[in-house]
């Protein structure tokens, strides 16, 4: 294997000129497409597999497959973020003006993720009559945040890579939806699942602290590098998680393991748990 030709591959890949504004509305669609896609065709795989699944009502596949997809980008969140914390040496140097050339390709891309799932969080709550305030002001923060970097050429990556590791928990919570909705709620798996999940939320709040600590020790040269509006909204945004969301979610997550109930569709656990028999014991009539 030539690591060198597969290191200058990897180079390629980011290897855009991010100043020009038809660059950053190319990679910002492509994250929205890209995660549309996703979850458009999570669709076919999940008829296919779970008979669970297709016994849901729309509006719960809709979530579903939304779940699907977020646990997606956070798998790139995750890596992204963890890279700029503890190895790429030129965030490590500077958190505050840093940029990577991959840096901008991340922070575009989940963009134009947020754009999406803003608009599915709006449409779904006018369309199925459900509002999740934590839902709705989160990714408002997040798109908002995200769109003042990339706006600001000279903005410093560093604060927003951790934003976006802030999402390692959605693939567990993908797996604890899933597992909810075939009414494998109470199962080991899916409680020990759900203890994992509780700890990243944890982790989540070290790391807000971490983002804080970076705040307070750069405070002028934020400000300066991300303009007072920017740093307002950024400001606000993590507030908002630190002493806020971030504890409510570690409060429904645990009262989550103890009773397992969606929240949206609070009976639907029970009804798929009966599925699940009423297809087991026709099958076994079938082949008497």
């Amino acid at each position: 294997m030539n690591f060198a030709n597969d290191s200058a591959t990897s180079r390629d890949i980011f290897d855009w000129n991010y100043v020009l504004w038809e660059v950053r509305l190319k990679l910002l669609a492509a994250g929205f497409f890209i995660y549309l896609g996703v979850s458009l065709l999570a669709h076919w795989p999940s008829s296919w597999i779970s008979a669970s699944y297709r016994a849901l009502s729309v509006k719960e596949k809709v979530f579903w497959n939304v779940y699907i997809a977020r646990s997606l980008f956070a798998v790139q969140c995750t890596a992204t973020g963890l890279w700029a914390l503890l190895i790429d040496p030129v965030f490590q140097a500077d958190q505050v003006y840093s940029q990577q050339k991959w840096s901008w390709f991340n922070c575009l891309i989940a963009t134009g993720f947020f754009l999406l799932d803003n608009v599915v969080v709006h449409v779904s709550n006018i369309v199925f009559g459900i509002f999740d305030v934590s839902v709705v002001i989160h990714h408002l923060f997040a798109f908002a945040v995200l769109l003042g970097v990339i706006t600001n050429v000279k903005s410093g990556h560093y604060l927003f890579l951790m934003g976006l590791l802030l999402d390692m928990h959605l693939p567990l919570s993908c797996i604890s939806y899933i597992l909810l909705k075939i009414g494998w709620a109470n199962t080991v798996f899916c409680k020990a699942n759900q203890w994992v999940r509780i700890h990243m939320l944890h982790c989540r709040m070290v790391l807000s602290y971490h983002m804080w600590w970076v705040c307070i020790s750069n405070w002028n040269d934020l400000v300066e590098n991300l303009g007072l509006p920017n740093f307002i909204i950024f400001f606000i945004g993590l507030s908002t998680f630190t002493l806020i969301l971030n504890p409510y979610w570690i409060y429904t997550s645990t009262q989550r393991l103890f009773s397992p109930v969606d929240r949206k569709f609070p009976y639907t656990a029970v009804k798929n748990g009966s599925y699940g028999k009423l297809d087991s014991e026709t099958f076994q009539k079938k082949r008497l």
